[in-house]
This record gives C-alpha cells, sequence and structure tokens, in this order.
C-alpha cells in the first residue's frame, strides 16, 4: 500500500461545529487549512433531528443539513478535507507529525501529515446504556425520542411525560431543566442512593414534577419512526421484576467522554479527559497546538458555544502563525 505525506499551515482535528467554524475563520485568514474528519464527519449534530436553539434558524434546521451549510461555508474558502483515521500523533517538536490510516481497524499507515499548528476538535461522546431501540435512526430512535441533550432537545417534549436515566448530577440537571416542559419526569437509577451531591439530590427529590424508581435498569425503549418513543422496559434488580413503562421521551444521562485518548500523556487534560486551554485563549501546554469545542469544553457543550471556541481557536492559532512566520517558512524550506 502506498504512503502519502502532507505538510499544511494548519490542520484541524475533527469536522464538528468546533472544527468547521476554526476552519470558515481559518480559511478566511488565508492560512488553507486541512480539515481531517474522523470516525463522524460532522459531529453529534448529524445524528440529531430538528435543531431550534442555533441562531438565524428561525423555524429550525436539520442537523445534518446545518452541518452540511457548515461544511459548504468552509469549503467556499478554501478548506480541504481529508477522511483518514489519527491514530498517533507527535508534538515533541514543529511541525508536528499525524499519523493517518483508513480504518480504525487498518492497522497500516497510508498517511502522514506535518503541520505547523493544529487545532485539536475532536468533540465527546455521549455515554450509552448499549440496549436495544437506543441507536440512531434509521436502527434506532435515537434523534427520534432518545437524546443526551437535555438543553438541545427538551423543548420538543412538551407537556409529555419523559424519562431520565443517571444517578449523578448530569442526571439531576436534565431531570431539573426538563420539569420546563415535560408533564412529569421519571429519573431511574440502577442503585438505592443518588452519586449526585446532596443540594442536587434535594432538589430532585423535593421536585413536584419529579418521579424516583430505584434499583432499576433500563433494558428496551420502544417505539416506530412514525410515532418516536412509546415505552420502555425496565428491570427491578430487586424483585427481578420486568414491566413496561409508558413514556415519549428517554433521556441518557450517565455522563460524556471527550474524544481525547489519542493525547494522554501529551496534552493537560482533567480526570475525566477534557483539554485544559491557557486563560481565555484556546492554547494547550504545548506551544501551536489549540483546543476547542467539547474536547475543551465540560460545562456547557452546545453547538453554539462549539462554533464560538472554534472562532477563537482558529484566531489564537492565525496570530500564532504571524509571531512566527520566518520560523515556519524556514521548515518549509527545509524539510520539503
Amino acid at each position: 500500500m502506498s504512503q502519502k505525506e502532507f505538510k499544511h499551515k494548519l490542520v484541524i482535528l475533527g469536522s464538528g461545529p468546533a472544527g468547521l467554524t476554526a476552519a470558515i475563520y481559518a480559511a478566511r485568514a488565508q492560512l488553507a487549512p486541512v480539515v481531517i474528519d474522523g470516525p463522524q464527519p460532522g459531529g453529534q449534530l448529524t445524528i440529531t433531528t430538528d435543531v431550534e436553539n442555533y441562531p438565524g434558524f428561525a423555524n429550525g434546521i436539520m442537523g445534518p443539513i446545518l452541518m452540511n451549510e457548515f461544511r459548504d461555508q468552509a469549503v467556499k474558502f478554501g478548506t480541504e478535507f481529508l477522511n483518514v483515521w489519527i491514530d498517533k500523533v507527535d508534538l515533541s517538536q514543529r511541525p508536528f507529525t499525524l499519523y493517518g490510516k483508513e480504518s480504525e481497524d487498518s492497522g497500516e499507515v497510508t498517511t502522514i501529515i506535518k503541520a505547523d499548528t493544529l487545532i485539536i476538535s475532536t468533540g465527546a461522546s455521549a455515554k450509552w446504556l448499549g440496549i436495544p431501540g437506543e441507536a440512531p435512526v434509521p436502527e434506532g430512535l435515537g434523534g427520534n425520542g432518545v437524546s443526551a441533550c437535555a438543553t438541545c432537545d427538551g423543548f420538543f417534549f412538551r407537556e409529555r411525560p419523559i424519562v431520565v436515566v443517571g444517578g449523578g448530577d448530569t442526571a439531576m440537571e436534565e431531570a431539573l431543566f426538563l420539569t420546563k416542559f415535560a408533564s412529569k419526569v421519571t429519573l431511574i437509577h440502577r442503585r438505592n442512593e443518588f452519586r449526585a451531591s446532596k443540594i442536587m439530590q434535594e432538589r430532585v427529590l423535593n421536585h413536584e414534577k419529579i418521579d424516583v424508581i430505584w434499583n432499576t435498569e433500563v433494558k428496551e425503549i420502544h417505539g416506530a419512526k412514525e410515532t418516536g418513543v412509546e415505552s420502555i422496559k425496565i428491570f427491578d434488580r430487586e424483585t427481578k421484576e420486568e414491566r413496561l413503562l409508558p413514556t415519549k421521551g428517554v433521556f441518557i444521562a450517565i455522563g460524556h467522554k471527550p474524544n481525547t485518548d489519542l493525547f494522554k500523556g501529551v496534552l493537560d487534560m482533567d480526570d475525566v479527559g477534557y483539554l485544559i486551554t491557557e486563560g481565555k485563549t484556546m492554547r494547550t501546554n504545548v506551544e501551536g497546538v489549540f483546543a476547542c469545542g467539547d474536547a475543551q469544553d465540560a460545562y456547557y457543550r452546545q453547538a453554539v458555544t462549539a462554533a464560538g471556541t472554534g472562532c477563537m481557536a482558529a484566531i489564537d492559532a492565525e496570530r500564532f502563525l504571524a509571531e512566527h512566520l520566518v520560523e515556519v517558512e524556514k521548515n518549509t524550506a527545509t524539510n520539503w
């Protein structure tokens, strides 16, 4: 198999709202950015149906369509895209080196990419239960009644009964937020006590719209493409009994995992894996490497905030390249 090598001023790893916004800004600054798509081009919005909280779309917009608009705008200004699986990086010196393969399972390096600057926008993945009916449409009901983001999708469940699964602070926050819309929120937890902070537990347990089902697991999600979620099968861990619980929505709130394993031991990150940036910038602890979006933001995790940090990362990268222009040109002349 032949091996290809490339050299670029700016490489953006990830093509969700953060990565594509960074690409738009960088391309308009004539940095000729290259975006590496990764395993899910377009990010999590590509498995989302209606998006009603992204500014500029009074009637809402489908998630995949929104991301196509992002991509088309990036292409318009000269962004290039490369669809490879990056499984190794060397950030010990500039230009940085990224090693790519055709797929996750492929064992042979097919692409070597040199980058004067790198923007990491690899996002975060919601943790799922791994049960029937949970997968994204059309295989399951993900995006059609099953969600991992109350802020994104709660509005669609006005005056409907919904279920939240989890026992940590994330689940408490999601359940409380959803009471603004749902007729009733049922919180299901597989243990007999929450892991959440005391104050969040008290707010949930004292809320008139929230019921808690303890020691229970969700085993299946039932419904249809036309009607969305209709019920869930739950299993009582004490009585060993199963039953169906009618509901119109299921929110999985067992946490998120940032897609940053590639940078462990090299870039500073918190205990969960979110990349740490310096002050009000998107700079990481490695000079010339920037992070944005859900790979860096453990708090908001919204498309619009991801796009904002993508803008910031591109501006930071542009300023870095301007300050190191002589060095960059020397690298180009020497190595290529």
